[in-house]
C-alpha cells in the first residue's frame, strides 16, 4: 500500500512541475525579445527591425474572431493612434491557425483590416512560433517592448489592455496606456503583469 502513496505522489509532482514549466514558458517581464519576419495583409514580411525610429511597441496577439478582441479593437487602434507617433507603434499578429479557425484567414485578415481601417500593422503568425516564443495564450494579449541600447527589445509589460473588456468606459484602470506613458515619462511602470482576458489560441493539431 505504501508503494501506491509513493508512486501517486511521485505523478502528482510530475505534473505540477509539467503545469509549472507550461506556466513560465515564454517571455517574463524583464526578458528581451528577439525579431520576428511575419507576413502582413499587404503580402508584405514585416519585421520590428523595419522601425527604425521606434522607441518600442504594443504587440498585440489579437484575432477576428474572438468576441474578446473585438470588444477591444478599437480600444487597439486608439492605443496606436495615441502612441504610435510618440514611438509606439502597435504591431498586431493573429497567432491562431486558420485550418482550426476559418475566420482568421489571411484573406478574412485583409478583409477585417480593411474594413475597420486598422493604421497598424496585422500581421498572420503562419507557423505560430513568435506566438510560442512569446508565449501568447490569449486573444488579445499585450506585450509592451521597450528599446534600449543596441536596439535590444525589452518586455515591459505582459497582460490585458484595460480592466474592463465589456465597456471601455466604465475601464477605470488602463494597463497599457499607463504602462506607455511611464516609459514616455521615464518613470517605473505601476503594474508589468495582469492576467489576459480573452479567448485561447487555436493551435495546430499535431
Amino acid at each position: 500500500m505504501k508503494w501506491y502513496y509513493v508512486i501517486i505522489s511521485v505523478l502528482a509532482l510530475g505534473i505540477g512541475l509539467s503545469a509549472s514549466i507550461m506556466r513560465e514558458s515564454g517571455y517574463q517581464v524583464g526578458d528581451y525579445a528577439t525579431d520576428f519576419s511575419l507576413e502582413s495583409v499587404n503580402g508584405e514580411m514585416v519585421s520590428l527591425a523595419d522601425y527604425e525610429e521606434a522607441k518600442g511597441f504594443i504587440v498585440v496577439f489579437t484575432c477576428n474572431t474572438c468576441p474578446y478582441a473585438k470588444m477591444y479593437e478599437q480600444r487597439i487602434i486608439k492605443l496606436h493612434k495615441a502612441y504610435a507617433e510618440q514611438g509606439y507603434p502597435v504591431v498586431a499578429i493573429n497567432p491562431n491557425c486558420p485550418e482550426r479557425s476559418p475566420g482568421d484567414s489571411m484573406s478574412e485578415m485583409q478583409n477585417r483590416s480593411k474594413n475597420k481601417n486598422y493604421p497598424f500593422a496585422y500581421l498572420q503568425d503562419k507557423s505560430q512560433e513568435t506566438s510560442r516564443t512569446y508565449g501568447a495564450t490569449n486573444t488579445p494579449q499585450v506585450y509592451l517592448l521597450n528599446k534600449e541600447e543596441k536596439g535590444k527589445l525589452k518586455i515591459a509589460y505582459i497582460g490585458t489592455i484595460d480592466n474592463n473588456y465589456k465597456d471601455a468606459t466604465k475601464a477605470d484602470v488602463h494597463y497599457v496606456q499607463d504602462a506607455v506613458d511611464a516609459l514616455i515619462a521615464g518613470e517605473k511602470i505601476p503594474q508589468t503583469k495582469t492576467k489576459a482576458i480573452g479567448c485561447t489560441i487555436k493551435w495546430k493539431m499535431t
